[in-house]
């Protein structure tokens, strides 16, 4: 069995993750030079190209395996940094920037639950990296192998993984106040929903069209839509009268108590069921990372909906 160099691993994940050889040289602090050499000498050793030098950087379906391969040894080196600390505390601190352990999250959990979950475990030192996308994608940076886990409304497992439920996140349609006194008094139902804007995420996000459809018992819409890719932003977009926009309950419930947001429909909540996936590995990091997102998302979300017999 080949044992790779866990320098050139590191290198070949650092040029995708940064986007080119010049930033992971950076990271890595040494020069642009010895990064294409590590690069070279992997490919040589593999026997097949890594990386396609196109703009983007790709990895090749090889690639892929590299970096999932090197991401298995940062997670393999942060459990024994993990024990080296439980029995030599004086060992703490020795985790180096460019092994970190990385997770996708959609934005909206990251804007509600998902961070207070994760602060024990940045405040230990876990170098952590969260990527941020659409609930509906986030599974195809675990399926590549650029992160170890996932929060995604993926309810099938992946291959290699394994899963369990979190909850579900309830949406509701929004507006300012302001906003709803000039433009839907009423609310919005089925004849009026296509009069107004909707600020989604991104063109990805599915949830505005969604919500109409089931709210109105319609089969197809199509709405007018304005993009801006926060949690955060959406929210300060909706107060400053863009436009309506489907957002989590839990993350407007303040503003709607207070009066600065108003439900749109208030009989119709869309409740989105959130799944947590990860590398099917014995790893008490890996471990320490799903039970405190199991944790959290079971104090934040409804209860997971019971499966049939």
């Amino acid at each position: 069995m080949s044992t790779f160099d866990p320098d050139a691993l590191e290198c070949l994940a650092a040029i995708v993750e940064e986007g080119g050889f010049e930033r992971a040289a950076q990271r890595l602090s040494i020069t642009q030079s010895a990064v294409s050499q590590r690069l070279r000498a992997l490919e040589a050793q593999v026997g097949t190209v890594l990386i396609v030098r196109s703009r983007p950087l790709k990895p090749t379906a090889a690639g892929q395996l590299m970096i999932k391969h090197a991401k298995m040894m940062r997670l393999l080196r942060a459990d024994l940094d993990k024990d080296l600390k439980e029995l030599a505390p004086s060992s703490a601190g020795h985790s180096r920037e460019d092994e970190r352990i990385s997770v996708a999250i959609n934005a909206d959990s990251i804007a509600t639950w998902a961070l207070p979950a994760l602060d024990p475990l940045a405040q230990g030192g876990l170098p952590i990296e969260i990527i941020t996308d659409d609930q509906e994608v986030t599974h195809e940076w675990l399926r590549e192998g650029q992160v170890l886990g996932c929060v995604t409304s993926l309810g099938q497992a992946l291959r290699g993984c394994k899963m369990e439920s979190l909850g579900g996140m309830d949406y509701v349609l929004v507006s300012s106040a302001s906003f709803a006194r000039e433009h839907c008094p009423k609310g919005i139902n089925e004849h009026n929903f296509h009069h107004f804007p909707y600020v989604a995420f991104n063109r990805k996000d599915q949830l505005q069209h969604l919500f109409v459809t089931q709210a109105f018992g319609l089969p197809r819409v199509v709405l007018r839509q304005r993009f801006v890719p926060s949690s955060e932003g959406q929210v300060r977009a909706v107060k400053a009268g863009w436009g309506v926009s489907v957002l989590p309950e839990l993350q407007v419930r303040e503003r709607l108590e207070r009066g600065e947001l108003v439900n749109l429909v208030p009989r119709h909540a869309l409740r989105v069921a959130l799944y947590w996936h990860c590398w099917n590995l014995s790893s008490d990091v890996l471990d320490t990372l799903s039970r405190a997102l199991r944790e959290a998302a079971g104090r934040a979300l409804h209860p997971p909906a019971l499966k049939g017999p």
